[in-house]
C-alpha cells in the first residue's frame, strides 16, 4: 500500500525498520507529545511494527514512513492507529525536528485523509494532540480538520480535532 504526492512517498513500516522506529520514538522532540515524554523500550517498537504489518494485511491501513523525494530520506512516518479506546484508527504524523515547518505534516495528512475516505470509505477521521501542541494542532486544522472539544486522558489535556467525509466531497 504505497502513497505518494510530489514531495513524499509513503510506504508501511515493517519489522525490519525496527532500528528507524525506534530512534525516532525515542528522539527528545518525538517522544515528548507522542510518549509523554517516555523512553520506550526496544520491543515496544518492535510489537508495534508487528502489529502494522497485521493492519495493512487485514485493513488496509496502519503507519507509513515517510521518505522525502526532495533529500531522499526517511523524514518521519504518519498513518492511522487506535488510541483512548476510539471506535476507529485516529490520524497520527510524526515529522523529525529537521524536517519539521517545510509543510510535510500537513502534506501527509492530506494524503492519509484521502485515502481514508476515499480508499476504506471512512466516515469521519479524528486526530488527537496534546492540548499544549499547538503545532500539531496547526497541522489539523490546516489538513482541514475542526476543534471537537478538550478530554483529560490519563491526567493530560488533549484536544481532538475532526474531519468528515461529507464536508470533504
Amino acid at each position: 500500500m504505497i502513497l505518494g504526492s510530489s514531495r513524499l512517498t509513503l510506504t508501511p513500516l515493517i519489522p525490519s525498520d525496527h532500528t528507524y522506529f525506534h530512534a525516532v520514538n525515542t528522539d527528545p522532540y518525538v517522544r515528548k507529545y507522542l510518549w509523554d515524554d517516555q523512553i520506550i523500550e526496544p520491543k515496544v517498537s518492535a510489537e508495534i511494527l508487528v502489529k502494522n504489518e497485521i493492519h495493512f494485511q487485514n485493513d488496509g491501513y496502519g503507519l507509513w514512513k515517510l521518505e522525502s523525494k526532495v533529500i531522499s530520506q526517511v523524514i518521519g512516518y504518519a498513518g492511522l492507529w487506535y488510541f483512548f479506546d476510539e471506535v476507529q484508527p485516529q490520524l497520527l504524523y510524526v515529522i523529525e525536528r529537521p524536517y519539521s515547518g517545510f509543510g510535510y505534516a500537513t502534506e501527509v495528512s492530506r494524503l492519509i485523509i484521502d485515502y481514508a475516505f476515499s480508499t476504506l470509505d471512512f466516515d469521519y477521521l479524528i486526530a488527537a494532540t496534546d492540548a499544549e501542541h499547538q503545532a500539531s494542532q496547526k497541522v489539523a486544522r490546516q489538513a482541514g480538520m475542526k476543534w471537537v472539544n478538550k478530554r483529560i486522558i490519563n491526567g493530560k489535556a488533549t484536544s481532538f480535532y475532526r474531519i468528515d467525509k461529507a464536508n470533504t466531497v
